[in-house]
């Protein structure tokens, strides 16, 4: 399977991207233990799967409850979610990180180009008092390549923040300010930057510091109080090693080797078509050494050309028949 890697990171078309998946699925529904058990008590046999559409995805509360690896090397680190205090964690073991790595410079490359080019600030103060965090692996390993001396972390240092970006506008600079929402919303009650040329990305996750908000009235107050059009934004999760980008509006897109697929809320089975509303399901071919095919708990949208809207999450109502098919 580790032939099947590099193979992962130049899909170019369909035809190619069904072909790495099918491949995978066959390989994960044979060595993925939590996979195969979940594939065997819905009585489908992996074998008679000739179609991307026919593979069933994992409930995503498997990374809370197994360890999901279809491999036996030892991991080399493990990523965990943030979580209140008594919450069980997502845990996503990861046997090579090499893969993680190549997955997110290519991607950060085919939005952003290349980050050597860039000043990189990352506002992530909750992030960085945790362990575990896969957004501060790649976000180090992101500013590590950046040749720009500012490039570098802020935590609550709002002004030293505020009179570098005045400084990079000044000269002129590529600048991407990656943040948590609710930092972001801090720093604006403190400063007010117009830096058009600023690419703003939120991370998402108010944490418990504030309340939520809808997308158009956050996205409204950060384009203001930043001076720039559109507010970007990072759609990823532990339990994934790709991660899709949106450039405003809240449409996100995914690299090449990564897809959403919409399911039915009240049968988690049944897949729908574009313009639909319904339950997110990830086909990450990154993921090939833990499972590849992820039914998350977010609820979107699927538009043409295969980008995308997350909408919200699923209330416990609305999940009972994903814990159907979890029992």
């Amino acid at each position: 399977m580790k032939t099947l890697i590099p193979q992962i990171f130049s899909i170019r078309d369909d035809e190619q991207f069904n072909e790495a998946a099918l491949a995978i699925f066959k390989y994960q529904a044979e060595f993925c233990v939590p996979y195969h058990q979940f594939i065997t008590n819905l009585n489908i046999k992996a074998d008679q799967i000739t179609r991307v559409a026919d593979i069933p995805y994992l409930p995503i509360s498997f990374f809370k409850s197994h360890t999901v690896v279809s491999n036996t090397e030892k991991e080399e680190i493990i990523f965990s979610s943030s979580g209140t205090t008594g919450q069980i964690q997502s845990k996503h073991f990861v046997t090579d990180l090499k893969v993680y790595e190549d997955s997110f410079n290519k991607a950060f490359e085919q939005f952003y180009g290349k980050i050597e080019d860039t000043c990189l600030l990352a506002l992530l103060p909750s992030y960085l008092e945790r362990d575990g965090s896969s957004l501060i692996y790649m976000i180090d390993a992101l500013l590590n390549q950046s040749k720009h001396p500012d490039s570098g972390y802020f935590l609550h240092n709002h002004e030293e923040l505020f009179n570098k970006l005045n400084t990079l506008k000044a000269a002129g600079q590529k600048t991407i300010l990656i943040g948590v929402t609710y930092a972001l919303l801090d720093f604006l009650e403190l400063y007010q930057v117009n830096f058009p040329e600023l690419t703003v990305m939120e991370t998402g996750g108010m944490k418990g510091k504030r309340k939520e908000m809808v997308r158009e009235e956050l996205h409204e107050i950060l384009t203001s109080g930043f001076g720039v059009d559109a507010i970007h934004s990072e759609y990823g999760m532990t339990e994934l090693l790709s991660q899709a980008y949106s450039s405003g509006n809240g449409v996100f897109d995914c690299p090449n080797w990564m897809k959403i697929v919409l399911r039915d809320t009240n049968d988690p089975l049944t897949l729908l078509n574009s313009n639909q509303t319904g339950g997110i399901n990830i086909i990450d071919l990154a993921n090939i050494n833990s499972c590849s095919f992820i039914a998350t708990q977010d609820l979107g949208r699927l538009l043409p050309g295969g980008s995308f809207e997350v909408l919200g999450r699923f209330d416990n109502a609305d999940i009972r028949g994903c814990n159907l098919l979890v029992q």
